[in-house]
Order: C-alpha cells, then structure tokens, then sequence
C-alpha cells in the first residue's frame, strides 16, 4: 500500500501539467471560436452584395489571413491533445511501476520528456497565432 501511496505523489506533478493543458486548450477554443465567427461574418458581406464590394479585396485578404490563423489554432491544439496523451501516459505508467511492478521505468522519461516538448511547441505556435493577430489591427487606420 505504501507504494501505491508513493506513486500517486509521484503521480501528481504531471497531473499539474495536465491542467495547464486543459485551461490553453480552453482558451484556444475561445481564440477559434472569434476567428470563425469574424469569418463567417466576413463570407456574408462578401455573399450579400452581388455587385462588387469596395473592401472585396480586404475582405478576402482578411479571410486569408484568418484561415492561416485558424490553422495555426488547430496545430497548436492538436500538439496539446498529444502533450496531455503522452502526460498521462507518463502516470499510467508511473503508478503501474508501483502497483504492478512493471519494470517499464525507461520509458518514462521519453514520455514525460516528449510531452513537454509538445507542450513547448504548443506554446509556440499560440505565440505565432496572437502575434499575427496583433498585425492585422489596423486602429485608425481604416478608411470609411
């Protein structure tokens, strides 16, 4: 029983990180959510009027430029749905050591160790995506 007790304290510090995967995973979502909806918005102006629009060029380039976004979103999630699955990994295997003596504790660095690399690109990628949407603000810049 003391080994179990021991892996599960082993156990928590990946646990930590795991959480942290979540919240950015949630606030991605919310960043996907705005980029679609300004998108969609965008497709409907472009849609409503059958003559040539005056902004048709800015709309599509901010289409464009939306969609590499939205892109970038999804890498960045999809690293963290892998970073959390090599995590978890991590206290599966952390906690089967002890409960079942496994003898698969060298695994356990490559998975912990990819995971975080995972993460680390996530977090790379989400900088990417906030510093291109930082350049497509044009306050005062706007024509009327």
């Amino acid at each position: 029983m003391e080994g179990v007790a021991h892996s599960i304290q082993l156990a928590l510090a990946p646990v930590f990180m795991l959480t942290a995967i979540a919240g950015l995973i949630g606030a991605l979502a919310g960043r996907l959510a705005r980029i679609i909806d300004r998108g969609r918005k965008l497709e409907d102006r472009l849609d409503e009027s059958h003559t040539p629009h005056k902004r048709e060029a800015e709309y599509r380039e901010e289409l464009a430029r939306l969609r590499r976004r939205a892109r970038i979103v999804n890498t960045s999630m999809l690293l963290l749905a892998l970073s959390a699955t090599l995590i978890s990994a991590t206290v599966m295997e952390l906690f089967l050591i002890e409960a079942v003596t496994l003898k698969t504790d060298r695994l356990i660095p490559w998975t912990f160790l990819s995971g975080v690399f995972c993460f680390l690109m996530a977090l790379v990628a989400f900088l990417i995506e906030t510093l291109l949407a930082g350049q497509s603000l044009n306050f005062g810049k706007r024509q009327p």
